[in-house]
C-alpha cells in the first residue's frame, strides 16, 4: 500500500465522520492539486463518488477512508501532511503541501528543474519583499542561466547587484553545471521598480 499524503488519526477520524454522514454510498475523498507546479498552484480536498474516481488515481487505503490521489499531482504531495487540530468550536483540517508549487527535486533532476527550484524556494523569497521576482528564460549551450526579472525588480538600479551577489552566487554554488547567468530584463522600464 502506498502512502501519498501523510493523514494524522484526528484527520482521519474526521473526515471519516464526515464521509459517513453522505447520503452516497461508498463515497471517499480525492486529493488534487490545481495548476501544480505553479506559484499559483491550490491543494484540494473534496467529495469522491465511486463514478467520480479517475482511473488513472492512485488510492491511498486507509484504516477508516478511501483517498483518490490525481495521479498528476502525486510528484507535488510530497511530504505533505494533513492534520485536524480541534478546538472549542469543533476544529479545523489543515492541508500542508510544501512541494505543490514546485516538485522536490534530487542532483538527477533536470538542470532547468533544479534552477526552478532554487529560484522558487530560495531567491524569490527574497525578492518578495520588493515585490520582484524572477524567472528562468533558458540554459544556453554554454550553462548560462538566461534570467527575466519581474514586479519590483524590472527596471530596480541595483538589480545588478542582486544578480551577480545574490542570484549568481547562489544558483552556481548550487548547480555545479552552470558557467553564468545573464539577465534580458528590459531595465528601461521603470514605473514599478523598488529603486529607481
Amino acid at each position: 500500500m502506498s502512502t501519498y499524503v501523510e493523514i494524522t488519526p484526528d484527520a482521519e477520524e474526521y473526515l471519516a465522520e464526515l464521509l459517513s454522514k453522505q447520503t452516497v454510498e461508498g463515497m471517499s475523498v480525492r486529493i488534487f492539486i490545481t495548476q501544480p507546479g505553479t506559484r499559483y498552484a491550490e491543494t484540494c480536498l473534496a467529495y469522491c463518488r465511486p463514478d467520480e474516481v479517475n482511473p488513472t488515481d492512485e488510492l491511498q487505503q486507509m484504516e477508516k477512508l478511501r483517498v483518490y490521489v490525481e495521479a498528476m499531482s502525486v510528484p507535488y504531495l510530497e511530504e505533505s501532511k494533513i492534520d485536524f487540530a480541534k478546538d472549542r468550536m469543533g476544529g479545523q483540517l489543515t492541508i500542508k503541501a510544501p512541494n505543490a508549487k514546485m516538485p522536490k527535486v534530487t542532483s538527477d533532476s533536470p538542470v532547468e528543474e533544479r534552477i526552478n527550484y532554487i529560484l522558487y524556494t530560495e531567491i524569490n523569497p527574497g525578492l518578495a519583499s520588493h515585490g520582484g521576482e524572477v524567472s528562468l528564460v533558458e540554459v544556453t549551450e554554454e550553462g548560462v542561466a538566461v534570467l527575466k526579472f519581474g514586479g519590483g525588480c524590472q527596471g530596480c538600479s541595483a538589480v545588478d547587484m542582486t544578480l551577480k551577489d545574490g542570484v549568481e552566487a547562489t544558483l552556481i554554488s548550487k548547480i555545479p553545471e552552470l558557467s553564468g547567468v545573464r539577465d534580458i530584463t528590459d531595465h528601461s522600464q521603470t514605473e514599478n521598480a523598488y529603486i529607481k
